[in-house]
């Protein structure tokens, strides 16, 4: 099989995806290095796992996935990590409620729900 990339279209997926794993490196090292209080480095640290695995994800699949079932399944991936991860990084730094991040795993298993749907139609 011949691979040509110029017949690929870029992947804002991807690129969120990628930006999401990069920015988590750095919110793990401000948890483990800045933060004092355990409470607040416990959500930022799972703030960041949640972000660099979904990240990781988005990029990985994100090529490879051209029907709208799986689009979709992706773009719950990426609110729902925003959603919950974004919430509890709020939380640490804004000192605002983590309401959020309830939705964001509700996104988060509903998308995958939807790309492993996705996955067994092709």
């Amino acid at each position: 099989m011949h691979y040509d990339r110029r017949q690929r279209k870029p992947s804002v997926f991807a690129l969120c995806g990628g930006l999401l794993a990069g920015a988590s490196v750095g919110l793990s090292a401000y948890a483990a290095h800045a933060i004092n209080e355990a409470a607040a480095q416990s959500r930022l640290e799972t703030a960041a796992l949640f972000a660099f695995g979904h990240g990781i994800a988005l990029a990985a699949l994100a090529p490879g996935t051209t029907r709208w079932l799986g689009k979709t399944g992706l773009f719950l991936l990426l609110a729902g990590t925003l959603l919950f991860s974004g919430s509890l990084i709020a939380a640490v730094f804004a000192g605002l409620s983590t309401q959020l991040a309830p939705a964001g795993g509700m996104a988060l298993m509903a998308g995958w729900l939807l790309w492993a749907i996705d996955a067994v139609r092709r």
